[in-house]
């Protein structure tokens, strides 16, 4: 069944869910957990949280037009925010017209920190760490045998000293490949075995023993060149490049130019169940790596007035393990999006983040975010007053039509329409 993304939008929900069921051969029992209330059992819920005493639901959705190595994709969204789903949509069948993404994802790379203080030779255990490296992969490796079966595990080991209040640290990083799972808790069970290990041969306190989030080597990246035709011209293209320079520069207004990639990127992590906050803090931190904050993507003008655009983050997210492996929606989510590994979902969601904040530059150079967001800015104050059908959509284009986005407004015309039915 083909489906024109103009229109998707417009289709009963039960089109919507054919079509997805469909698309990404979902089973009668799939569908069942997408569109019925309680895919979530209390009992699954008091498994993975403390102090359980509910559920909270949130939308649903599908973005399309996702060409991304030549492979398409249906990526499902999680987010209560209006127009998002619609407009990265919009921007991906552009993109998906001028030949798609090209995305590449480092390695699955995690980093364990030891945090050693109290050294009084710093450099000597630098050197007494690294002569015992193989020793130190021994240990970590034999925590998590299994992630070892499959090609992960502790990979190498890396030192570095820091000056700082309470005198000379010794960090010491245990590169952890984690293959398909984010890895959080396979890297802090190791950190902490080999910490007695390296305090012995050091002869300093491990004061911490757990990753960092700022996972830059495990790096998802995506690139477009978007013809200056369908942006709207090579002016259009002169604002986006204006744009991006501007946050370059100045970091209050990179820090909502990103907020704009984490529209794109945290519904579909949300999605798969992810760590919404690890990615946050990996993409934040990441970003001031220079000691300035700036934007996470980059865009240029090509010789032909074409757009070249680029994200590159950090992309900490797992097809396995943990609550991914428990929560009913973070499977159907997967299943959706037809991934295999968690380099393939990490090059997805760049995609993602790319698309919708390029949509998002796109207008505010060409008018402004309002004009576009108002039809749907104004049927989420329509509803409210109980209005369907017809008369939400009437009172949706008078409120549109009149700039004018009060409840109270909105009221006055469902009363207005409700006292001619009845008069």
């Amino acid at each position: 069944m083909k489906i024109d993304s103009e229109k998707f939008m417009d289709l009963e929900i039960s089109k919507r869910i054919e079509w997805v069921k469909e698309t990404a051969n979902l089973t009668d029992d799939e569908v069942k957990i997408i569109n019925e209330p309680d895919a979530l059992k209390i009992d699954v819920a008091n498994n993975m949280i403390e102090n359980v005493i509910g559920t909270f639901e949130l939308p649903y959705a599908v973005a399309f037009n996702f060409l991304i190595n030549g492979k398409e994709y249906v990526v499902p969204m999680v987010t209560e925010e209006a127009y998002l789903v619609n407009s990265v949509t919009k921007m991906a069948k552009i993109i998906k017209e001028c030949g798609g993404f090209t995305a590449g994802y480092t390695e699955s790379l995690m980093i364990g920190q030891i945090q050693l203080v109290d050294i009084e030779n710093p450099r000597l255990a630098k050197y007494k760490i690294l002569e015992n490296k193989d020793k130190i992969i021994e240990i970590a490796n034999k925590k998590d045998p299994k992630l070892v079966s499959v090609g992960g595990g502790v990979k190498d080991v890396e030192v570095r000293s820091l000056d700082s209040k309470i005198g000379p640290l010794v960090t010491v990083h245990l590169l952890v490949n984690t293959v398909d799972a984010m890895g959080a808790n396979a890297v802090n069970t190791m950190a902490e075995a080999v910490a007695p290990f390296i305090e012995e041969i050091t002869e300093g306190k491990a004061k911490l023993k757990i990753l960092s989030n700022l996972a830059d080597r495990r790096v998802a990246y995506s690139t477009v060149k978007v013809k200056k035709e369908l942006l709207g011209g090579e002016e259009v293209v002169d604002g986006i490049v204006a744009a991006y320079e501007i946050a370059e520069a100045d970091p209050y207004r990179a820090a909502t130019h990103n907020k704009g990639i984490l529209n794109g990127i945290v519904p579909v992590v949300l999605a798969t169940c992810n760590d919404t906050r690890a990615i946050e803090a990996g993409c934040h931190s990441y970003t001031a790596r220079s000691g300035q904050y700036r934007p996470l993507t980059k865009y240029k003008k090509d010789k032909n007035g074409d757009l070249l655009g680029l994200i590159e983050t950090p992309m900490a997210v797992g097809t396995v393990g943990g609550n991914i492996s428990i929560h009913p929606m973070a499977q159907v989510s997967l299943k959706i999006l037809g991934v295999e590994t968690a380099a393939e979902l990490g090059q997805v969601i760049a995609s993602v983040g790319l698309a919708q904040n390029l949509t998002t530059v796109k207008s505010i150079v060409t008018g402004g975010l309002q004009a576009d967001f108002a039809p749907l800015h104004a049927r989420s104050i329509a509803v409210q007053t109980g209005a369907t059908d017809e008369d939400l959509n009437h009172i949706v284009n008078l409120m549109v039509e009149n700039n004018n986005f009060q409840l109270e407004y909105a009221k006055q015309l469902y009363s207005e329409i409700t006292n001619k039915i009845n008069a």
